[in-house]
């Protein structure tokens, strides 16, 4: 799927679910700009502020593409900022919050992620603008939160920070090995953006209800304690969450890669010894228990190893399947663009860059919806591309007060 398609057209008319919803978002990173990327595939409207001369720090991220003016733009920002419009606006200057202030009442949502506090200090906060627009759902994305107090609230965070204080890096890790930092790539940023997401979901509809708006408060912490919520759990039941469960969970390497499977019921292991012709180990009293699988899980991978033979993984997992065995092969960056189940899906967005022929890729909408149509996608914008549209449709300035505005610095 490239950026300006659209599929199940005969939708279109129906609209997207989140039409008519307006966003300010005072945003950088992948955290916060995930989620309201997720919400614009959904047909809000995002209006993104960002500094005028270096812009979203998700830009400064590698690797980067040249934009038309020669301007590097990191990989971060380009897979979170689709259907965005972007406005270069200088935060440290007094006028520059005043046009804020100004814009507020026109959106329903003002999101923000900057260090909590930044913008009270600047008149922006949610009390100061819930004055002036009492319908405003504030979203606050940080590493503590905003709400209450946290001893590590003065603390930088990101991605790799809540993911290793939420647990998560506890769980599969033996005795005195060393941390893999964000083994499953930014999940505290994408995580935390989804419950972002819910929030200003569940805000919009309560507004809808008894009229008022309120601040949704969102800490990449808290979202990280709920992800690994195996960890809590299992020590509460006494349970160490490093100490593998005894069952198969395991990679298994076979000629043509490696696969993933999961057996934890003696139903299932009854299957795959029939499969990999091994039914004499039914009656071994070696693998008689879920303990006595994992204590001769090399023996057991070096017979799926034997029986898949030539098959690709794929091919291996196809047959695991249909023999009701959940297995997966271990796909890289290759594999998941060229899958076929991807394809059909849409899970795989081309982004047309000015600086070469071959597109940039980045993951489609996950969210499907039978009577809503996916796409079209806007490629992300380029720094402060919108700004003066925006200022004039939002606030009716005309050229010689952006020209003044472009002049005091307050605008790029």
């Amino acid at each position: 799927m490239r950026v300006g398609d659209i599929t199940a057209p005969d939708h279109a008319a129906n609209g997207k679910p989140l039409d008519g919803i307006r966003i300010l978002a005072i945003e950088q990173m992948q955290s916060l700009p995930y989620a309201t990327q997720l919400m614009a595939r959904m047909g809000a409207e995002v209006v993104k502020i960002e500094h005028p001369v270096r812009g979203d720090l998700g830009r400064g991220s590698t690797p980067t593409i040249a934009d038309p003016e020669g301007r590097p733009v990191g990989g971060t920002y380009l897979r979170n900022n689709l259907n965005k419009r972007s406005v270069g606006m200088d935060l440290k200057n007094p006028k520059a919050i005043d046009l804020i202030r100004q814009m507020v009442p026109n959106f329903d949502v003002l999101a923000e992620n900057l260090k909590p506090g930044t913008l009270d200090k600047s008149g922006l906060g949610y009390k100061d603008l819930s004055q002036v627009h009492p319908g405003l759902i504030y979203l606050s994305v940080s590493g503590f939160g905003n709400l209450g107090e946290s001893p590590y609230g003065h603390w930088p965070a990101y991605a790799p920070i809540a993911e290793a204080m939420g647990g998560l890096y506890a769980i599969n890790r033996a005795e005195g090995e060393n941390v893999k930092v964000s083994p499953v790539g930014a999940l505290g940023d994408t995580g935390t953006g989804l419950y972002a997401v819910i929030g200003v979901l569940m805000a919009l509809r309560q507004r809808e209800r008894h009229g008022h708006g309120q601040h949704v408060d969102i800490a990449m912490f808290d979202a990280m304690v709920a992800f690994g919520d195996m960890v809590p759990n299992y020590w509460s039941l006494g349970a160490d969450p490093r100490v593998p469960t005894p069952i198969i969970n395991d990679g298994f390497p076979i000629d043509s890669g490696e696969l993933v499977m999961q057996i934890g019921r003696e139903h299932q292991f009854e299957r795959l010894c029939h499969l990999i012709g091994r039914p004499e180990w039914l009656e071994d009293e070696r693998f008689s228990t879920r303990d006595g699988w994992r204590e001769n899980l090399d023996e057991i991978r070096a017979a799926v190893r034997a029986w898949s033979g030539d098959r690709t993984t794929v091919e291996a997992a196809n047959d695991l399947a249909a023999a009701g065995l959940a297995a997966a092969p271990v796909f890289e960056a290759p594999d998941v663009i060229d899958d076929p189940h991807v394809e059909a899906r849409h899970m795989m967005v081309e982004i047309p860059r000015p600086d070469a022929d071959t597109p940039v890729l980045t993951p489609g909408n996950p969210v499907k919806m039978s009577a809503v149509s996916e796409g079209p996608d806007t490629r992300p914008p380029w720094l402060g591309e919108h700004t003066d549209d925006v200022l004039a449709s939002e606030l009716g300035l005309d050229e010689a007060a952006l020209a003044e505005l472009r002049a005091d610095g307050v605008i790029g």
